[in-house]
């Protein structure tokens, strides 16, 4: 896969991306935001694992958000089974490098547009932690809407927080 927005790209993971990702992704202020499955310290050889798996023959559905010289995010999604087929949920996160350029937002209006039209979803959907204030406000701008505020629904280091649950519909279903 490959989505251009702006001067970035949404492309998939490659074992060279290993050192650039473990860079970006060995940050506190990252992982404070993440579940706990995303490793802090981020070694190495965390990122040669999820990479190793993003090309495995059962892949994890997970992208670089790069430039042309390095990646320095992902973003990737976890489709729906059964009833929720036609529904899924999406994460991602970037370098702290590239925080307040509005890249984010770019990244997830490229990549949700990809998903309506390429995969039949109806919904996409993701949850922020009351504690990332930022990323609320990006799902915002990308044109999600807040469906609910999940009481006390994640602990993360030893501290109760609500998960604020984002979503979007496919455009005609949205009214």
């Amino acid at each position: 896969m490959l989505l251009q927005f702006s001067e970035y790209r949404i492309r998939d993971l490659a074992p060279t991306d290993a050192p650039a990702i473990a860079r970006h992704a060995d940050n506190p202020r990252i992982a404070d935001v993440m579940r706990d499955l995303f490793p802090s310290p981020y070694a190495l050889s965390d990122a040669e694992e999820f990479i190793a798996k993003a090309l495995s023959p059962h892949p994890l559905l997970a992208y670089a958000i790069a430039t042309d010289k390095e990646a320095f995010g992902v973003i990737g999604y976890i489709a729906g089974k059964d009833v929720y087929r036609h529904s899924a949920e999406f994460g991602y996160w970037i370098g702290e490098k590239y925080w307040g350029r509005g890249i984010m937002t770019g990244a997830i209006e490229a990549f949700t547009a990809h998903l309506f039209e390429n995969f039949g979803f109806n919904r996409l959907s993701a949850g922020v932690f009351s504690s990332n204030p930022a990323s609320a406000r990006v799902l915002e701008k990308a044109g999600f809407t807040r469906d609910a505020i999940l009481r006390a629904h994640v602990t993360k280091n030893g501290e109760v927080l609500d998960e604020h649950l984002f979503s979007r519909l496919r455009p005609g279903l949205d009214g």
